[in-house]
């Protein structure tokens, strides 16, 4: 995968996967990366947990454009789960409300119960989240002892495999569609199983077409800096959605476009979205194809 350089630090576009490290939140971890790199414009495509680690890929510049359709994309997570103790945060920052006896539990209860999670499965999401009601991030309520109800959302759990369990500890690999909690999974999986649960450590492996093989540690990228070749592991924009088709445009269809206007394409798909390209065959934006068989303009780069 080719890695992309740039002269001007006052006008960096791409992505960094950066490998996060327990014991910083996401935005701090962001703000790190954009210092380091002398950025003007970043943001981050879905948040880990301080305690989480493992993949946040960093959009730079342009990228910032996709990175919601970033967001919308399958998560897949390395996770131990501690069985037979609950905590008011469902993972091991919160204090112990619960314990219980693991005795009686065997492997073959537990795969018995993983398999009921697999498929569409109804989450209420947990009181420590920055989800807001009325104005108000729910992890604030939660520190002050106040708890709401809360709505319950469908997630799609596409894997759920077992991998080991001994002394209580309970790993798992997870692959999950966006807006997934994995504490609120923890927790109904001990639910199911009468002992309770928690996250005890979670890394993240993935997210949509980027594997954390591909992430860079902070304390590499500074090696990189010291070096002079921190821009080098940015990754150019379009990596993000390299399974979209592509449309290659004339410079006429492309002008249209860009004044926001949908075009007729030969070649084109039926539905879904594109990746457009200009003659030069150099990546400029993303489109929609509409029900007439026209291109839409819905996120274009410049």
């Amino acid at each position: 995968m080719g890695r992309r350089k740039s002269s001007n630090n006052n006008n960096i576009n791409g992505i960094v996967l950066l490998d996060k490290r327990v014991g910083i939140s996401s935005n701090g971890a962001l703000q790190e990366v954009k210092r380091l790199l002398g950025a003007g414009k970043a943001g981050h495509t879905g948040s880990l947990d301080p305690l989480a680690s493992g993949l946040l890929p960093i959009c730079m510049g342009e990228a910032t454009k996709i990175s919601s359709f970033l967001l919308d994309t399958d998560k897949q997570y390395r996770v131990s789960i501690r069985l037979g103790v609950k905590t008011t945060t469902g993972d091991v920052e919160g204090d112990v409300v619960e314990k219980n006896s693991l005795e009686s539990l065997c492997v073959d209860d537990i795969k018995l119960v993983l398999s009921r999670f697999v498929g569409k499965v109804s989450q209420v999401p947990p009181m420590y989240s920055a989800l807001k009601q009325d104005g108000i991030r729910l992890y604030e309520l939660a520190r002050k002892g106040i708890t709401v109800k809360r709505q319950p959302r469908d997630i799609f759990i596409r894997k759920l495999e077992y991998r080991h369990y001994r002394d209580g500890l309970l790993d798992l690999d997870v692959c999950c569609s966006k807006g997934t909690y994995i504490r609120t999974l923890a927790e109904d999986i001990g639910d199911a199983l009468g002992c309770g649960a928690h996250v005890d450590t979670l890394y993240r492996t993935r997210v949509g077409a980027f594997d954390v093989s591909e992430a860079i540690s902070f304390a590499e990228l500074q090696t990189k800096k010291e070096s002079g070749d921190v821009l080098c592991c940015l990754l150019p924009t379009e990596n993000a959605i390299l399974s979209w088709p592509v449309l290659t445009l004339t410079e006429d269809l492309v002008y249209y476009l860009k004044q926001g206007k949908p075009v007729h394409t030969p070649n084109s798909p039926s539905k879904g979205r594109v990746r457009l390209r200009n003659a030069q065959n150099v990546f400029f934006g993303i489109g929609e194809m509409l029900e007439d068989g026209r291109v839409a303009p819905r996120r274009m780069l410049h």
